[in-house]
Order: structure tokens, then C-alpha cells, then sequence
């Protein structure tokens, strides 16, 4: 059963949309720029409207896919930098969520992988959850509700995130992405992925993110595992990752499939909680996701 409303495709919608720069495809830069924040203040506002209209609880998430060690050095950030953007996030978040007017509220850190996101990049869990450790420890320090990896390609990835996680006492998800064919980048079919990481550290929920759920249907087989899936960003397209890497025009999808396989998918996992959505989705594919009005009748 749903509960919560989550946002879309935050970067796809800055850049292509609201026509907003984003050297490396980061969007956390962003909060420490007086345009920018502004920028993302109505772009999470759109979602609190969407919140209000469906009487849903609302989980945003924090503009901090890419900031972390890799991505955030090819943009400036050492370490202590990176610290302080991402409490600067949070921050942003919670002004937001304080004029929400919304029943309930929650603050997700976001979490990027160490590679592309489209690619695994072949890392031990040891090495992801050094790696992950220092962006979930700011998180921690500045009191998020609860961390979401999202675009993970590996299982082990995922591991290492959960143990870091676990060692700075957040909560934490895990969203893995899928290929047309329902496996991970690496290959791994998602029952297995879930399974895999459920038996080495398990975290709190998982999802499935940045694919059309055209692409994650064929992964379903209605085994127990799917009853661990709790949310589901969708992306607008059908194409697949390596073609969506390459645009430099916005698909913005078919809408009338989108939310008709979404159904599908739904009604075949109905553990699933949150639904927002991904690339090339924006607050009107949210709100018709949710069988709500256009976004202008609900605000």
C-alpha cells in the first residue's frame, strides 16, 4: 500500500527543464549557491504539493547522489568540503519539510555509487564501505532520517554501503538499478542481488530505481524476496542506459505506459511504500503516477 510520496528525476529536471548547469551531473553544488538553492526549493516544493494532494507522507531526497570523494574531486571538494555540502543539503531539505504541511515527513540522504552508476565499478565491500563511510558520517552528524543508495550496480557495492552505514547508526536502503532484461549492470539477476546482500548485511528496505518498470517486470517471479522491495522511482524512458548516457535531448517517455506498467508492477509487489520517480521524470509523472490531477490543479 503506498504511503509515501518521493520526487523524481532531480538532475534530468534541473538540467533539461529548468535549464540549470551541472558540471559531472551534480546537483549538490547547488546548495551553496543562492540561484541554485532556489532552484531546488521549487523543485521539492512541487512534490510537497503532490504530498498535500494525495495526503501521503513525503520522503525528499538530499541533492547529494555525486558528493562524494571521486565525483566530488573532480568538482573541488576535499574531504572537508564534501562534509560540510552535504550537512548544507540536509539542511536545505529540512526548511523545506517544515513548511510541508504534509502528516508526516522524512529526510533521505542520498547516496550515489562509487562509479557511473551505469557501470559496476567492480568494488570489494571493504573498499565500498570505506569508501561510503565519510558521507554516511555527515549524514549522521546532521540527524538524517534515514540514508537511500540509489543507482547500485553490484551487490557488493551495496554491502559495503549497509556496513557503513551500520557503523555510524543510520538507517539505511538499498535501490538497485536493472537492464532491460531485469539484471543488474553486473549481471546479477535482482532476486539474487537482494539475496545475496539480505545473507551479508541487510539493510533496512530496498527499491529499484533509474529503470521503466518495463525493464524490472521481468525480474519479478513472486518469491519472498520481493516482499523487501519498499519503494519505486521509475524512469520516463524505455530506452536503454547506455542510449539514455549518451542523449543531450530530454525523454520525457510515454506517460499512459508508464503508469500503466507501474500499476503492474504494484500490484505484484504491494510492499512497496514510496513511489516517486527517476531520469526523465518530473512532478507531473509523480503526480499522474499517483492518479492525482496535472501538478497546477493540486498546488
Amino acid at each position: 500500500m503506498l504511503k509515501w510520496v518521493t520526487d523524481g528525476g532531480l538532475e534530468t529536471d534541473l538540467l533539461f527543464l529548468r535549464g540549470v548547469e551541472l558540471p559531472e551531473f551534480a546537483s549538490f553544488p547547488l546548495v551553496q549557491d543562492p540561484v541554485g538553492t532556489a532552484a531546488l526549493e521549487s523543485y521539492y516544493d512541487d512534490y510537497t504539493a503532490i504530498a498535500r494532494a494525495a495526503g501521503a507522507g513525503l520522503v525528499l531526497e538530499t541533492p547529494t547522489w555525486r558528493a562524494n570523494r571521486d565525483w566530488g574531486a573532480r568538482l573541488g571538494y576535499d574531504a572537508a568540503a564534501l562534509d560540510q555540502v552535504n550537512k548544507q543539503a540536509i539542511d536545505l531539505v529540512r526548511r523545506v519539510m517544515a513548511g510541508a504541511d504534509v502528516p508526516r515527513v522524512q529526510i533521505s540522504g542520498s547516496i550515489g555509487p562509487r562509479g557511473d552508476g551505469y557501470v559496476a565499478a567492480g568494488l570489494r565491500s571493504d573498499e565500498a564501505a570505506d569508501y561510503h563511510q565519510h558521507q554516511l558520517r555527515s549524514f549522521a552528524e546532521a540527524g538524517v532520517d534515514v540514508a537511500h543508495a540509489m543507482t547500485i550496480s553490484e551487490p557488493a557495492e551495496a554491502v559495503g554501503i549497509v556496513q557503513a552505514a551500520r557503523s555510524v547508526g543510520v538507517r539505511v536502503g538499498i535501490s538497485f538499478t536493472v537492464e532491460t532484461d531485469g539484471r543488474l549492470p553486473d549481471g546479477t539477476p535482482l532476486r539474487q542481488a537482494v539475496e545475496l546482500v539480505d545473507d551479508q548485511a541487510a539493510p533496512d528496505w530496498y527499491g529499484v530505481n533509474c529503470a521503466h518498470p518495463t525493464h524490472v517486470l521481468p525480474a519479478l517471479d513472486g518469491g519472498q524476496w520481493q516482499s523487501r522491495l519498499r519503494v519505486f522511482r521509475p524512469n520516463a524512458s524505455t530506452r536503454t542506459h547506455a542510449e539514455l548516457d549518451v542523449m543531450e535531448e530530454l525523454d520525457a517517455g510515454d506517460r499512459e505506459l508508464l503508469c500503466r506498467t507501474t500499476a503492474q508492477l504494484l500490484q505484484r509487489v504491494p510492499s512497496i511504500t514510496t513511489l516517486g520517480g527517476c531520469c526523465g521524470t518530473e512532478a507531473s509523472h509523480v503526480a499522474a503516477l499517483w492518479s492525482l490531477p496535472p501538478l497546477s490543479s493540486v498546488r
